[in-house]
């Protein structure tokens, strides 16, 4: 197999996508959900419903038991898909069907201790072949991910890697230099959730963050901790280049009724947010 052939991961449609978005002076907006919430096929389906409700790119988690930067929301719905019994085939599985019905960008977002137990080069291939965009990787030093990058360069995916505000200019610039697909900027510190309002430290961070040589160089920053309504998203669309919801979305799944419900819900959010990431 030559290693053009071995490039089926979707970074291409990644950075075509972001850089749609900015043709037409806007943000993308990005939708995180995890995989196996509430059940392996109602995950699926939630994917479906954001991209049809306007989201652009969507990140799948992989659930972990032991996050460090997931707040109680996610915690809550990463607990009741592992209590469901999922397993990185469903995560692979939720970013096949979810890309092969929407066609819209599907990253990974993942602790490194899952892909490692597993195999980079399994799971690098696997996502590959899954059609999946890339990894969000957010405990990875980058010093450590020579491995990782090489198998996710070798597949056609991107490696993202996180930024926070304490990040010094050293490490934001180590970091845009080694990152593909776009710059995942946590807007505070902390752990994700919604929040009443998302802070200047975002704006500061994006600032910083460009201002390295990786950036320069056009990788987009997205900002993501903190965004749940249209509002809060038209501020961060003001200077970002994509806006990630997702414990607003997870919420909403988490208190609906029944999945049709809580489906048309996020669906319902997605339009809200997609408006409010134009920002004319």
């Amino acid at each position: 197999m030559s290693k053009a052939s071995e490039k089926t991961g979707r970074i291409q449609l990644l950075s075509d996508t972001l850089a749609k978005a900015k043709s037409e002076d806007r943000a993308a907006l990005v939708a995180y959900l995890p995989a196996g919430f509430p059940t392996v096929d109602g995950g699926i389906e939630a994917v479906k419903a954001v991209v049809a409700g306007g989201a652009d790119v969507v990140e799948v988690g992989l659930p972990h038991s032991d996050p460090v930067l997931d707040g109680a929301i996610i915690q809550t719905a990463d607990d009741i898909a592992l209590r469901g019994g999922v397993k990185i085939a469903d995560v692979l599985r939720t970013v096949r069907e979810a890309h092969a019905a929407t066609g819209a960008p599907v990253l990974v977002m993942t602790y490194w201790n899952p892909i490692d137990r597993y195999g980079a080069e399994r799971f690098a291939t696997e996502l590959a072949e899954a059609g999946g965009a890339g990894c969000i990787l957010p405990d990875l030093p980058v010093q450590e991910s020579a491995l990782w990058r090489e198998h996710a360069d070798k597949h056609g995916l991107a490696t993202v890697f996180v930024v926070a505000p304490s990040s010094k200019d050293a490490r934001l610039a180590t970091i845009t230099a080694a990152g593909s697909g776009f710059v995942y900027a946590a807007s505070l510190m902390g752990v994700t959730g919604t929040r009443e309002s998302v802070g200047h430290e975002a704006q500061e961070l994006v600032r910083r963050t460009r201002a390295t040589e990786g950036a320069r160089r056009g990788l987009p920053v997205c900002v993501g901790l903190g965004v749940s309504n249209a509002v809060q998203a038209k501020e961060v669309a003001g200077f970002a280049d994509g806006v990630i919801v997702g414990s607003a979305f997870v919420k909403l799944l988490l208190d609906a009724p029944d999945l049709p419900a809580g489906l048309a819900a996020v669906r319902a959010l997605a339009g809200e947010l997609a408006e409010g990431v134009r920002r004319s």
